[in-house]
């Protein structure tokens, strides 16, 4: 006689609220303090840079509506993964899911890691323990025991926070509002601090939308285009809310709304900010900053001296804790979902008795996130999970136009057919141009996705031998 196994549920217990901060929370972290330089530096207008930021937030505004459609057909977790199953079946829904177990969920979690380590750095000199090794290398691109005291920060904070989200939804949803809520705290005083400041270096406002030496033609293209891939960096990661469905209230309400309420505010916020830092700065004074430091620094101290810069590395931490906070809570729940249809690892699958968390699915990402802090870089981390996280919003915005025609998707979906449209042409706009300018990079990230093809047959197949993997 077969015995059938039964699993632990999650509990429900995130609200509108809650979740609506847990989509800000993922996606503010350092990227609106660090890309105005860069931006800066491509040589656009102060109207250019803006529109940049703006045009970033709409496209992923459009992205979440388009997640939002898919959303509408399950209250499950598993967020993309489960999307993907419902719209094309079990074999690309585990593609895009092993590209997000191996690849996108631990580098991102490693870049935003590494990054509070640097900031921490910058404020409190760091020791670097293996620093006579620095320059040992694997490959030549894998650097073990270069910045050594940063990664070393970095690993102690990753531990922490997979601790802390281990006990419970509701503590992890308390403590994550209470990090966004300081951060939003703190971004509105820089804001209303330096839209007031008049001193000498802040410009006449007939000139702050001038195109004053900005490039034309394809040059124009180009720049606004490096520009929004800065942007991207900045409102990357709200699609991993959705991970956690199953611990929302009403999810195929609350969930739409907190991925819109959330997106939208984060929008302004980013405008009204680059915004400022305009206005307190010149174009060619950010310009002048070089491009490894954080030009908010320099603006914080224009504004308050050496107070201003220390409040705002206070801040930066805050943010880039909390994004890390928010991708340690969201991304294992996809994990738990993919475990429990039988295309991973049987124990990701497991629920804490007594916390109801997918706690083994925690410990590894966990794992995952600082072996990749080890071995990888800053710019090598994002500019892989930019890359993927677009090609899959492409078959996201295909899965919508599929699904809606076939009239599997009863709910309305804004825009339609307009924004899913956009959003698909928009990414594959983007994939074949980081192909074309990063070539290397992108062939390795593709075939670490293809990596899982043997994977998902070993799991289809032992499926087969057991039926109750089955949720």
């Amino acid at each position: 006689m077969n015995k059938v196994k039964t699993e632990a549920s999650l509990n429900r217990t995130l609200g509108l609220f809650a979740s609506t901060l847990m989509v800000v929370g993922i996606v503010i972290g350092s990227g609106v303090f660090k890309k105005i330089v860069p931006m800066a530096q491509t040589g656009l207008s102060e109207t250019a840079i803006l529109m940049a930021w703006i045009l970033a937030g709409v496209i992923s505004l459009f992205a979440a509506f388009t997640v939002s459609a898919l959303a509408s057909l399950t209250e499950e977790s598993g967020g993309l993964y489960e999307y993907f199953r419902l719209s094309f079946g079990n074999f690309f829904a585990f593609i895009s899911g092993w590209a997000d177990f191996i690849i996108i969920s631990p580098a991102a979690i490693a870049a935003l890691a590494f990054l509070f380590g640097e900031v921490i750095n910058s404020f409190i000199p760091l020791p670097k323990p293996f620093d006579a090794w620095k320059d040992f290398s694997i490959g030549g691109f894998i650097f073990p025991f270069a910045n050594s005291g940063v990664k070393m920060v970095g690993i102690i904070a990753i531990i922490m926070l997979t601790g802390i989200n281990s006990l419970g939804s509701r503590e992890s949803g308390v403590f994550n509002s209470i990090i966004t809520s300081a951060k939003i705290l703190g971004i509105s005083v820089l804001i209303i601090v330096g839209l007031a400041y008049s001193g000498p270096e802040t410009q006449s406002s007939n000139t702050m939308f001038n195109n004053v030496n900005a490039p034309e033609g394809m040059l124009f293209y180009s720049a606004f285009f490096a520009a929004m891939l800065s942007a991207f960096w900045a409102y990357n990661g709200w699609e991993t809310a959705t991970n956690i469905s199953g611990e929302i209230i009403n999810p195929k309400r609350n969930l739409p709304l907190a991925l819109t309420i959330g997106l939208s505010l984060v929008a302004l916020v980013y405008t009204l900010l680059n915004y400022t830092y305009m206005n307190v700065l010149s174009l060619q004074q950010i310009r002048a900053i070089d491009v490894n430091q954080i030009g908010a620094f320099v603006v914080a101290e224009t504004l308050l001296g050496t107070f201003g810069k220390i409040l705002l590395i206070v801040l930066l931490i805050i943010c880039v804790f909390g994004a890390l906070n928010s991708n340690i809570v969201s991304s294992p729940r996809k994990f738990y979902r993919m475990a429990q249809q039988g295309y991973l690892f049987s124990h990701l699958k497991k629920v804490h008795p007594r916390f109801r968390t997918p706690h083994v699915s925690l410990n590894y990402m966990m794992i995952l996130g600082c072996i990749m802090l080890i071995s990888g870089s800053f710019d090598t981390l994002t500019n892989m999970v930019i890359f993927l996280n677009f090609l899959f919003y492409g078959f996201l915005a295909f899965a919508v136009l599929r699904m809606k025609r076939k009239g599997m998707i009863q709910a309305k979906v804004t825009g339609y057919p307009f924004v899913p449209v956009v959003l698909l042409l928009f990414s594959i706009a983007l994939t074949i141009n980081t192909i074309w300018v990063q070539p290397q990079q992108s062939l390795v990230g593709i075939m670490l996705v293809l990596s899982g093809v043997p994977f998902y047959y070993y799991f289809k197949k032992r499926k087969q031998f057991n039926h109750t993997d089955q949720s």
